[in-house]
């Protein structure tokens, strides 16, 4: 399994990555990780808005919820005989992916978020400055500013409660154990095995999201089971680090710098020669 090149620098001090498994075919909807999430990170209260849309009154992940349970509706032929409309609840338990490659990282200018020796990407709020660099640079667009001071914030997944060797809070309130902390190379077994389980069971539109370390952000330190497209859930199909691109892009700005300093000294001198 490949590790964050940040991870590396530890050395002898360096842990096991962690991370999380959701496997969403076992979330109830309970919200019981949203609101352990807070209380132990003392999370501010974001409004619980009614939308109108669903029975979510988060919304999405931001700086005041670091824990989203997404509720999808959705209108499926009734199981028994196959006639008529039925309906399902698709629910998941969205959070930061600690991406392999992270682009919020790599844009820090202050580094206010940097890497554990867990692999995990976590925000020191003490250093970051509220530049928001960060917030577009997310594939997945998990971090926000807060109105109040502008400083961004997100999952930490409980780096504190780590380093005293305890489980993050959200995976200990759960309480179908659909989110899952441990090792995210044992964890990425055990998802393997439980979409087998599924397939066997019938349900042929299980799949993992973020397992693949050979994805855009080499594999999420917090991947998931789905039971659809992860459009359904609102995740992209294919994320990108959005800095996949920048060394092509300075290389190629360096040698047009190259070619107009190059032009410019060739005209001052061609103008030098004819004076």
């Amino acid at each position: 399994m490949s590790a964050p090149y940040e991870l590396k620098t530890y050395h002898s001090e360096a842990k096991p990555r962690m991370g999380f498994f959701t496997d969403t075919s076992i979330c109830i909807g309970c919200k019981a990780c949203e609101v352990a999430c807070k209380e132990w990170n003392d999370v501010p209260e974001d409004g619980l808005e009614f939308t109108g849309m669903s029975y979510d009154n988060t919304g999405a992940l931001g700086a005041d919820t670091w824990r989203h349970v997404a509720f999808v509706e959705q209108s499926k032929p009734i199981a028994v005989d196959g006639d008529g409309d039925g309906m399902r609840w698709l629910m998941a338990s969205d959070v930061c992916k600690h991406c392999t490659s992270a682009a919020c990282l790599e844009v820090c200018p202050t580094g206010a978020l940097f890497r554990t020796e867990f692999g995990t990407v976590v925000v020191q709020e003490d250093v970051c400055n509220g530049c928001g660099y960060c917030v577009p640079a997310c594939p997945f667009g998990v971090l926000d500013q807060r109105k109040d001071d502008g400083r961004v914030w997100k999952c930490t997944l409980c780096y504190d409660r780590l380093k005293d060797d305890k489980q993050p809070a959200c995976a200990q309130a759960c309480p179908t154990k659909s989110i899952q902390f441990g090792e995210l190379e044992i964890l990425r077994q055990t998802a393997e095995h439980r979409v087998k389980a599924l397939e066997e069971a019938g349900e042929t539109s299980a799949r993992l999201y973020g397992r693949d370390e050979d994805d855009g952000v080499g594999g999420f330190g917090a991947f998931f089971l789905l039971l659809d497209e992860p459009e359904v859930y609102g995740l992209p199909p294919d994320p990108v680090v959005t800095t996949r691109d920048l060394p092509e892009m300075w290389k190629a700005a360096a040698v047009a710098a190259g070619g107009l300093i190059a032009a410019v000294g060739g005209a001052l001198l061609l103008g030098g020669r004819e004076r």
